[in-house]
C-alpha cells in the first residue's frame, strides 16, 4: 500500500483518513472507556484483498480508534473497547455523520492519503518494503502497509479468533503510521496495526503494537 497522494474524503477506496462510508443509520462507535467518539483511521475496500468469494462483493473495512486521551483507553488491544473494526456491505453506503452531541470533539486525521496498490516478488513484508524502496528511490514511510499476505509482527502473534465461531479470523491488513507525523495514525509512535475479519459471520477485529 503506496501513499499516493490526496484523495476525496468521502471515496469509496482504500484509503486513510477522511469520512468512514457505512449504511444509513449506522451510529458513530464511541470508546467503551471514556464514552468519547472515536477516531476514524482507515477504510479498507475488501475486493482489493485476495481469498475472498468470486462475486467481487465483499464489502468495506473501517477501523476506529480511542484517541481522546491517548495511551488511557487500551486502544491497542482487540476487545477492550478502546477501537473498532466494523465491517459494511457495499451495497448502500453513504458518509457516516458525526455524533451531533460531540460533532466538535470528534478528532479526524490531519489528511486523506490515497493508496496506490504494488506488488513485491518477496513474501516477507518487511524485506518487500525494503525492495520497493530500493527500486522506486521513495521512502519506506512511503509504504502504508499491506494488504492481505502475512502479518510482520513487532511483538509476538496476537492472531484472534472469530467471537462468533471461534474460528482463526484471515488477516486483512496491516497500517503503518504514515510519512508525517503531523497528520500520521498513532501506533504507539513506531508501530503498525493489524486488522482481521471474518467474513462469514460479518466481524472483525483490530489491534496494534509497538
Amino acid at each position: 500500500m503506496i501513499e499516493a497522494g490526496p484523495s476525496a474524503p468521502d471515496a469509496l477506496v482504500t484509503r486513510t483518513g477522511g469520512v468512514p462510508l457505512a449504511p444509513p443509520g449506522t451510529e458513530w462507535p464511541c470508546c467503551t472507556s471514556c464514552e468519547g467518539p472515536m477516531q476514524f483511521l482507515a477504510q479498507v475496500v475488501l475486493d482489493e484483498v485476495g481469498g475472498g468469494g468470486g462475486d467481487g462483493r465483499r464489502g468495506v473495512l473501517a477501523l476506529f480508534a480511542c484517541q481522546n486521551d491517548p495511551g488511557m483507553c487500551d486502544d491497542w488491544d482487540p476487545n477492550s473497547g478502546g477501537n473498532r473494526a466494523l465491517l459494511f456491505p457495499l451495497d448502500v453506503l453513504e458518509p457516516l455523520a458525526q455524533p451531533e452531541d460531540d460533532e466538535e470533539a470528534v478528532l479526524v486525521l490531519g489528511a486523506v492519503r490515497a493508496v496506490v496498490l504494488e506488488r513485491e516478488s518477496e513474501d516477507d513484508y518487511d524485506l518487500a518494503r525494503e525492495a520497493w524502496a530500493a527500486r522506486s528511490e521513495r521512502p519506506q514511510s512511503s509504504v502504508l502497509g499491506q494488504l492481505g499476505g502475512r502479518p510482520a509482527w513487532i511483538q509476538a502473534d496476537e492472531t484472534p479468533s472469530c467471537p462468533s465461531c471461534a474460528r482463526t479470523m484471515p488477516f486483512i491488513v496491516q497500517l503503518e503510521e504514515g510519512p508525517d507525523h503531523r497528520t500520521a495514525m498513532n501506533f504507539g509512535g513506531a508501530g503498525s496495526a493489524y486488522a482481521f475479519a471474518c467474513e462469514s459471520c460479518g466481524r472483525a477485529l483490530f489491534l496494534w503494537q509497538c
